[in-house]
């Protein structure tokens, strides 16, 4: 079965006001995991402690690309200590990607560090890498062409595949093997854009993605709204009420 973790980015705001309250709450509605954006100033050990505390795993860490780059044994020593294997890449500015043979190389050298300390790079895609192309094939297809699987693994965000014009389904099924995590998100189409939702009120496949997940033989589904329409506490207690509504159905999910 896929465990199911929460992308803390959700409850950033929660998250400056009552760090350690907000964690708390989302251990009680069911999550198994955590994946951070940020440390909030927290020590290695304070972050082990709250861990431990309330029975959570580290799903991984968005760990960002400039950041990597300036710095990146510290980062892995501070991941390493809080038992978190997964490190990812979450997200490159518009200058970043004006050069991708540049991330290309600077991905496998960080996968090749990542590797030398025993954890795992991966890249967490938007919507650019599947509207963008390099020759004949979408950026994302590139990138994984380009960056061996022994250096780069996928986490895959199921919602912007959706968004940027493909079946991500599809695409958890082409990357299977490469895949430990799936973010699992759903929006609706506005006139500004893309409005993430709660799982089950939007557009995405929700349950077919989780199908298809566990079949791949991924270890997380994330929950993630990027933004929330009502206060995100409620939200992601929506969408974990949907979960194992979803679970109870027969999905292979473990709540």
């Amino acid at each position: 079965m896929v465990k199911v973790g929460l992308q803390l980015y959700t409850v950033r705001d929660d998250l400056e006001k009552d760090f350690e309250g907000t964690i708390a709450k989302v251990a009680s509605l069911g999550y198994q995991g955590v994946e951070f954006a940020g440390f909030y100033g927290r020590t290695a050990s304070q972050i082990n402690e709250l861990l431990k505390k309330h029975n959570l795993e580290v799903v991984g860490s968005h760990t960002q690309y400039t950041e990597l780059l300036q710095d990146a044994q510290s980062l892995i020593d501070y991941n390493k200590e809080i038992g978190n294997r997964y490190i990812i890449v979450p997200f490159l500015s518009e200058e970043q990607r004006s050069n991708w043979p540049d991330v290309f190389a600077n991905l496998r050298k960080l996968g090749e560090l990542c590797n030398q300390n025993d954890v795992v790079l991966l890249y967490h895609n938007h919507e650019f890498e599947f509207t963008e192309k390099i020759g004949e094939h979408t950026v994302f297809d590139a990138m994984y062409t380009e960056v061996p699987a022994s250096l780069l693994q996928v986490e895959l965000d199921s919602c912007w595949v959706q968004y940027g014009g493909y079946d991500p389904i599809e695409y958890i099924q082409k990357y299977a093997g490469r895949l430990p995590i799936v973010h699992w998100k759903d929006f609706k189409r506005t006139d500004q854009g893309a409005q993430t939702v709660e799982l089950g009120e939007g557009e995405v496949p929700v349950a077919a993605i989780a199908d298809a997940t566990e079949k791949a033989g991924a270890e997380w589904l994330v929950v993630e709204q990027d933004s929330c329409l009502q206060p995100p506490l409620q939200s992601i207690e929506q969408s974990i009420n949907w979960v194992k509504s979803y679970g109870a159905k027969g999905g292979k999910v473990s709540v």
